[in-house]
């Protein structure tokens, strides 16, 4: 097992046990779809999302409003419309 594998396993145990049912589905799924193919800054990435508290977390994710931590904007955006909770989720053009 590789150093990027065990990274990806903590990461995948972070995402899906972090302490409520809502946050723990929110990025356990996401994490559980994605991880395998992160590059290791992507995976830099996520583990400083995870490592933010989870009532930050949460409210970011479900308002998809700004946070002090700009750098995982993308990431967020990315999870949101994982979940279909952007505003463009579900649209399609004709």
């Amino acid at each position: 097992m590789t150093a990027l594998d065990t990274r990806r396993r903590r990461a995948a145990y972070r995402a899906s046990h972090r302490g409520t049912k809502e946050m723990d589905w929110l990025l356990g799924r996401f994490a559980e779809a994605r991880l395998a193919a992160m590059r290791d800054d992507e995976l830099d990435r996520l583990e400083r999302l995870l490592s933010l508290p989870d009532p930050d977390l949460q409210s970011w994710i479900m308002s998809g409003g700004e946070s002090a931590e700009n750098e995982l904007s993308d990431l967020v955006a990315e999870i949101r419309a994982f979940h279909g909770l952007a505003p463009d989720a579900g649209a399609r053009a004709p």
